[in-house]
């Protein structure tokens, strides 16, 4: 009998998560919601131990549903929300600011004139979405103590120790050098961070540590940020394939392939993953407000 996975899902409006057996399919299944914060002048935020404590209740009911160990776990991440935090105790030093937040827009407007050579270092339009204005704001307006990082770090640090991001997820920070995969010094410097520690930047499969968070000793083996996990779990391997998925946004992929294909219609080129060191690129056309609109009907009952 094939050995089922786990796979977690930690997304902006609540965490999922399966138990996946390549032969029989999704054996056990949980989730556990997540409410942001909303508030003025641009404010969502979350709770991280809300962030973390999700991710342990759903992976821990979905085994329980399926009623046998996993032999690995991976994680995806919902992407471009960033905290800081200290790397020696793991404790949160801010709370989550999330991707919708818009409070770094009085920094992308300082840095107007820079745009034009942030596109073409990172294949990303100056905009508050993505984390490296974020990580600025933080750093100027909130702490300048431990690191700041994508979210993903600091869960992965949660449950295993380590100090990694992949590599897709480090493309959305506006940090990462698109052709090379990298961490981008001259990014980093123009958002004021070249001397911020930052996580290693590694494939989405491998190996990322152990965790006991969810009973046994399982080892973390994947990474991939949620979206361009969607464009891989749905097999668009080959150029000119394309995936849509709805959630608190919606957001539309294609694969472009080995090369970075930079738009100019207001398309995002980033990296789609990358596996045995070799990097996929896609585009991303993005749909901010989606479920969220709906959540927001429901509210107003």
């Amino acid at each position: 009998m094939t050995n089922p996975v786990l796979a977690v899902d930690q997304g902006t409006s609540g965490t999922k998560a399966l138990v996946i057996c390549p032969e029989r399919g999704v054996i056990g299944s949980a989730s556990a919601p997540v409410r942001p914060r909303f508030g003025a002048g641009g404010v969502v935020e979350a709770d991280p131990a809300e962030l973390f404590d999700s991710v342990v209740d759903a992976g821990t009911r979905a085994l329980a549903e399926a009623g046998e160990p996993a032999v690995a776990v991976g994680l995806a991440n919902q992407g471009e929300t960033v905290l800081a935090w200290d790397p020696d105790t793991g404790r949160p030093l801010t709370d989550a600011i999330v991707w919708q937040d818009r409070r770094a827009a009085g920094i992308c407007a300082e840095l107007a004139d820079r745009e034009d050579e942030l596109r073409k270092l990172t294949g990303l339009p100056l905009d508050p979405y993505f984390a490296a204005p974020k990580m600025a704001w933080v750093r100027r307006e909130l702490t300048r103590e431990g690191v700041v990082t994508t979210s993903d770090s600091w869960l992965v640090h949660r449950l295993t120790g380590e100090f990694v991001t992949d590599a897709a997820t480090a493309g959305r920070t506006q940090l990462l050098d698109l052709d090379r995969a990298g961490w981008s010094a001259p990014a980093l410097d123009i958002f004021g961070l070249g001397g911020e520690r930052l996580p290693s930047v590694v494939d989405a499969a491998g190996e990322f540590g152990t965790t006991t968070a969810f009973g046994g000793e399982l080892p973390l083996t994947g990474l991939l940020v949620d979206q361009q996990a969607a464009l891989l779990a749905q097999s668009a391997l080959e150029p000119g394939t394309a995936k849509c998925t709805y959630g608190t946004g919606a957001f539309l992929l294609a694969q472009t392939g080995g090369v970075p294909r930079r738009s100019s219609t207001g398309l995002v080129s980033c990296v789609a993953w990358r596996l045995g060191g070799r990097t996929s690129y896609c585009l991303d056309g993005q749909v901010y407000t989606a479920a969220s609109a709906v959540r927001w009907l429901t509210d107003l009952k």
